[in-house]
């Protein structure tokens, strides 16, 4: 666990701005002072959820993707220490155990080329290493009973998310989707485009159901080779949903968890699905804020939701704090419905 930098209490206090009267999330979460064992310290902790971040993009750049997930970390922790703490909203309940350091990695970023295939190949070389901490990290959160709660990153941490899960849980797990994209692309190198492809190929991914795929980026290859070839994947398309109004959002979450919930499943939202957040493929063109918040505490209370991963949210200086609201909803959301 040498990449994992801990959530310090002096950095708690240092980010939350408190206010008489008020008593704000970052009062009253729980962090690890240091690590002996981290299943060991984990399991010991009176908490249900455990916060992590996942601070980088070479997944994205791997990919050819626009870079700027790996700001989302930074962003949202800034918000969510500073969101009130209430008998809704209770932040004794989640330990926020920090982040993984990926900065060498990123580093590497500065000096490459995406038009350059060794540069690439190099890159899907780095997310290989990248998975590996991952799926370690999240294997010991779940192994010591806990649910983790990652923020991305970019969404070939989803591979990791839940080959760690798998690996504790030691059988195979399903997934919910929210994308645009099926992310079940060819195994031509580990990036954030073939998470989902590299889980099932390897035997860690059972059910996966992708809610919301764009039909203008869902290749005829895909649609051919992936999405009918297993009995295991289903889908549903965001213009059937909101465009020709084939189908209905609420019946389609039913149908969605039906599908997934035979056995224990992670939940895994793109921000690229949700128009006009910044993200590794921003769209005019998607689901709305209020929409993911309701996917998400639907799918979070379901006593077989075993994590979230929040990923591709991209901000910029001028909107990182709208961005660290959003995924702060979705946190809290998920908690709420998942407590309950």
């Amino acid at each position: 666990m040498n990449k994992l930098v801990l959530m310090s209490k002096s950095k708690v206090e240092e980010l939350v701005n408190t206010r008489s009267g008020e008593s704000k999330f970052g009062e009253h979460i729980i962090v690890l002072p240091t690590i002996t064992n981290i299943y060991d310290d984990l399991k010991n902790l009176d908490v249900k959820y455990v916060l992590i971040g996942l601070p980088e993009d070479v997944g994205v750049f791997a990919n050819n993707g626009k870079t700027g997930a790996c700001k989302a970390w930074d962003a949202t922790i800034k918000v969510l220490l500073n969101t009130q703490n209430n008998t809704l909203n209770r932040g004794e309940q989640l330990c926020v155990l920090g982040y993984l350091d990926f900065s060498e990695a990123q580093n590497q970023l500065y000096k490459w080329d995406q038009n350059n295939e060794k540069h690439i190949k190099k890159a899907r070389t780095l997310v290989a290493e990248i998975d590996k901490e991952v799926s370690n990290l999240v294997f010991n959160i779940v192994k010591a009973g806990k649910i983790p709660i990652i923020i991305g990153g970019g969404h070939n941490n989803a591979y990791g998310n839940i080959k760690g899960t798998s690996l504790a849980l030691k059988k195979k797990i399903n997934v919910v989707n929210f994308d645009a994209h099926t992310d079940f692309r060819a195994l031509e190198g580990r990036h954030s485009g073939n998470g989902f492809s590299y889980a099932f190929a390897e035997g860690f991914l059972n059910r996966y159901f992708i809610f919301g795929i764009h039909e203008n980026y869902t290749s005829q290859n895909i649609l051919n080779e992936t999405l009918n070839a297993d009995n295991s994947i289903h889908y549903n398309t965001f213009e059937s949903i909101e465009v020709k109004k084939d189908l209905k959002y609420k019946p389609e979450m039913k149908a969605a968890l039906k599908f997934v919930s035979k056995d224990a499943f992670g939940i895994e939202i793109d921000c690229d699905a949700i128009a006009n957040i910044p993200s590794s493929a921003k769209t005019p063109s998607g689901f709305s804020v209020n929409q993911v918040r309701q996917f998400v505490h639907f799918f979070g209370g379901h006593k077989l939701s075993t994590y979230l991963h929040i990923c591709e949210a991209a901000p910029t200086k001028k909107t990182a704090t709208q961005v660290g609201k959003l995924i702060s909803y979705l946190i809290t959301d998920f908690m709420r419905a998942n407590s309950n």
